[in-house]
């Protein structure tokens, strides 16, 4: 019982500051805080012979397609080039989300809440009085819908990139989400017509670096809960996907490539495409450099949440010899079902499964 009290009040007094992550890193610390050890964490080298599959925008549209269903239905996760947004674009929104992440903390800290107030939030683990244990991150969100954020409570560090960087992606998504729908064999603008690329958010990540990575995680192992992610990441690296081959289990590294969009399949589009598309677990070691790493990340789910927007396996990819797995179900079921865990608790493919 002592221990959980203590862990309470180090948490409190961890939030209490408004610093975050970075905070404890600027107050010169050599060891990290009991609240971010990882028990039994064992980090072995990730997987040399294995690489997440890269997809080329510019090949024909046939064989893009081909290679997207691949990647979806083998690795839940590709990179994707040539894809047309100028990497100096891509550049100077990292830029400008580091520059917010490492302004004083006297500045940054009067945006520090937990609550979306005008659809913008700066904490540190939004799972942090979840988790059993906390990640050395913290985090930028801006929500895009269903409400339109107050541009005003976006930090002025980063406002123009951030708004700027959600359309351009959007336009990539759009065009993706077009290709898997193609490698599923419905029509391109299935999952558009379900409002999937209309719920959007932007999560600016940075994680600072780590006096003891070996004994945290920048973020746990998870999936993600929606239709798609697209993220863009710094130079410094980190982030790691799992690989199953086999009886085998391997982490694989998500090299990064300057100019790639990374894609990951999340949890809702492997309930609608049955199957055929996977969501797989990722995460991101702490940082062991010394400079600190930033990834930025554009959530798509649908747009539509009320009592009448079901969702689940398309009817047309069902057949007698290819029944439903899942069950229908609603937006707020998923999301309620995601955020009222800790973020490596997660299990909402089993929730929704099919006996």
């Amino acid at each position: 019982m002592a221990a959980t009290t203590d862990r309470a009040t180090a948490l409190k007094e961890f939030e209490e500051t408004k610093a975050g992550v970075k905070g404890l890193v600027d107050s010169g610390i050599t060891s990290i805080p009991a609240i971010f050890h990882h028990p039994n964490l064992h980090l072995t080298p990730a997987a040399t012979h294995l690489s997440i599959p890269t997809v080329d925008f510019s090949l024909p549209r046939p064989v893009a397609v081909d290679l997207i269903r691949a990647a979806s239905r083998d690795w839940g996760f590709f990179q994707l080039v040539n894809h047309g947004i100028p990497l100096a674009t891509i550049d100077a929104t990292i830029s400008a989300v580091r520059s917010f992440h490492e302004l004083p903390t006297a500045v940054r800290s009067q945006h520090y809440t937990r609550t979306h107030v005008g659809g913008v939030s700066y904490s540190s683990n939004h799972d942090l009085f979840r988790s059993p244990s906390a990640s050395w991150k913290d985090t930028l969100h801006v929500a895009f819908s269903p409400v339109p954020p107050e541009l005003d409570r976006i930090p002025e560090a980063c406002r123009a990139e951030i708004v700027a960087w959600k359309q351009s992606v959007r336009e990539v998504a759009r065009e993706v989400m077009g290709m898997m729908c193609e490698g599923l064999g419905v029509g391109p603008g299935r999952l558009e017509e379900m409002t999937c690329l209309e719920g959007n958010g932007v999560a600016g990540h940075y994680y600072p670096p780590c006096p003891e990575p070996d004994r945290t995680l920048g973020i746990v192992d998870h999936t993600d809960p929606g239709v798609l992610t697209v993220l863009i990441q710094d130079q410094i690296g980190g982030l790691q996907v799992k690989k199953i081959e086999g009886d085998e289990c391997f982490w694989v590294d998500v090299e990064p490539v300057p100019g790639a969009l990374v894609f990951n399949v999340g949890d809702l589009l492997q309930i609608i495409s049955n199957d055929k598309y996977v969501s797989v677990q990722h995460r991101v070691l702490a940082n062991s450099g010394e400079k600190g790493r930033v990834s930025i990340a554009v959530f798509f789910t649908p747009g539509k949440r009320g009592d009448s927007d079901i969702y689940g396996p398309l009817p047309e990819l069902m057949s007698d010899e290819n029944p439903a797995r899942y069950r229908n179900l609603k937006m707020p079921e998923l999301l309620e079902a995601f955020y009222n865990k800790a973020i490596g608790s997660k299990t909402i493919l089993e929730m929704f499964k099919l006996p």
